[in-house]
C-alpha cells in the first residue's frame, strides 16, 4: 500500500493520501489489512496532480511524414517521464490507435481525430483533406471517432483568406448538437475572429488575435492555447530572413503575442499549456513563457495542471480520483526549473519515477 504527505496545491494545504489500485484516497490508510503494509514514497515537499499537455502532436516527428505507432509510445513515454500524465492531441494524422488508452505506462489521451483542411489551409495529406462543403460532415465524424472533440485548420498562410465565418459557425453548432467540441487552429486575425465569433471551444495558437474579442471569448467559455515556446523557438531564425509581407506579419502577430495573452487572463479567459513541439515533455517550457507574458506563476503552473486537467473533465489530488500526481521536492511556483526535476510520478496507482 503506498503512502504520501505533503503540500497539495493549488490549495496549499498539508495532506495525506493513500492508493487503492488505480485510486486516490484522502486520508490515512485503514489499519489491520493483513499482508498490506504501508509503503511512504513521498514525505514532504510538494504534490500536484499530474500534468497535462493539451496541444501535442505525438506519432509524427512534423506534418506530412507518416504516423508512427512505435514512435507514438516512444512520445508518450517522454511525456510520462516528465510528469505529463494527461495530454489531449489536436489532430494527428490518423486517429489514435485503440491501444494508447489501454496501456497502463502511457498518460491518459484526449483525442481529436484527424486535422480537418479544407483545400489550400494545410501541409497536404498531413491530416483529413475535405472540401467546404463535406467539412461539418467529417467535423462530426471526427468528434464520434475520437475523445469527443474535433480539430479543424481555420486559416493557413497568413495573406490568405480564412474559413468562412457562417461555415465555422455551422461545424460548432453540429459538433456541440452531438455533445462534442471544437479546436480551431488560428493565426490569423481573420482565422482568430471568426473562430470566436463561431463559438468554438479552443483557439489553438491565436496569433493576431484581436484583444477585442477577449470578453466574448471569457464569457463563452472559449479557451487559449497560445503555443508561445513554439513561436519562441522560431522567433530569431524568423527575424533573421530577409523582410517579406510574410514574415513582417508573423513578426508583427509574436510581438503583440505576450500582450494579448496577459490581456487573455485578465480578462478571465482560460489560458492553458500546450506545447505543439519536439521533444514531448517539455510543458515546464511552456510555463515559463506564460510567466514572461505577464502571468502570474501559479496560474501558469495551473495551466499545465490543475486548470487543464479540470478542463478536460480530469478531476485533482481529491478522495476517489485517479492516482496520477508528481511531487516535487520545492514549489514549482517559486522555481519553475523544478518541473524538470520530478522526485516523484505516480501514473494510475503505479511508481513511475
Amino acid at each position: 500500500m503506498l503512502c504520501m504527505r505533503g503540500v497539495v496545491l493549488p490549495e496549499r494545504e498539508e495532506r495525506e493520501f493513500w492508493i487503492d489500485g488505480q485510486v486516490l484516497r484522502a486520508g490515512r490508510p485503514p489499519g489491520g489489512r493483513a499482508g498490506r503494509e504501508a509503503e511512504t514514497i513521498v514525505d514532504g515537499g510538494w504534490l500536484l496532480p499530474g500534468l497535462v499537455d493539451v496541444h501535442t502532436h505525438p506519432g509524427a516527428l512534423e506534418p506530412g511524414t507518416p504516423f508512427d505507432e512505435e514512435l507514438l509510445r516512444r512520445q508518450l513515454g517522454e511525456h510520462r517521464n516528465a510528469g505529463v500524465l494527461a495530454v489531449r492531441t489536436p489532430g494527428t494524422a490518423q486517429r489514435m490507435p485503440a491501444w494508447v488508452e489501454k496501456d497502463p505506462d502511457l498518460p491518459h489521451v484526449v483525442s481529436a481525430g484527424r486535422w480537418l483542411a479544407t483545400p489550400g489551409r494545410f501541409f497536404p495529406g498531413a491530416g483529413r483533406d475535405v472540401s467546404e462543403a463535406e467539412l461539418v460532415r467529417a467535423a462530426v465524424e471526427e468528434a464520434r471517432a475520437s475523445s469527443g472533440w474535433c480539430k479543424v485548420i481555420g486559416d493557413w498562410r497568413l495573406d490568405e483568406p480564412a474559413v468562412p465565418l457562417p461555415l465555422l459557425t455551422a461545424v460548432a453548432e453540429a459538433v456541440h448538437a452531438v455533445g462534442g467540441k471544437v479546436a480551431v487552429h488560428c493565426q490569423t486575425a481573420e482565422g482568430a475572429r471568426h473562430a470566436v465569433l463561431a463559438g468554438v471551444d479552443s483557439l489553438e495558437h491565436g496569433m493576431h488575435l484581436d484583444p477585442a474579442l477577449l470578453d466574448r471569448m471569457a464569457a463563452q467559455g472559449t479557451a487559449f492555447v497560445p503555443t508561445l515556446s513554439a513561436f519562441g523557438a522560431n522567433a530569431d531564425a524568423m527575424r533573421a530572413r530577409e523582410p517579406s509581407v510574410r514574415r513582417d506579419l508573423w513578426l508583427a502577430g509574436w510581438d503583440a503575442m505576450p500582450g494579448t495573452v496577459r490581456a487573455a487572463h485578465e480578462a478571465g479567459v482560460s489560458v492553458l499549456a500546450g506545447t505543439d513541439s519536439f521533444p514531448c515533455g517539455t510543458v515546464g517550457g511552456e510555463m515559463d513563457w506564460l510567466v514572461r507574458a505577464g502571468i502570474p506563476a501559479e496560474v501558469a503552473l495551473g495551466a499545465a495542471s490543475w486548470t487543464a486537467r479540470s478542463w478536460l473533465g480530469l478531476p485533482g489530488l481529491v478522495d476517489g480520483a485517479p492516482a496520477d500526481l508528481v511531487a516535487y521536492t520545492t514549489d514549482p511556483t517559486l522555481d519553475p526549473g523544478a518541473l524538470g526535476r520530478p522526485s516523484r510520478i505516480v501514473l494510475r496507482g503505479r511508481v513511475v519515477r
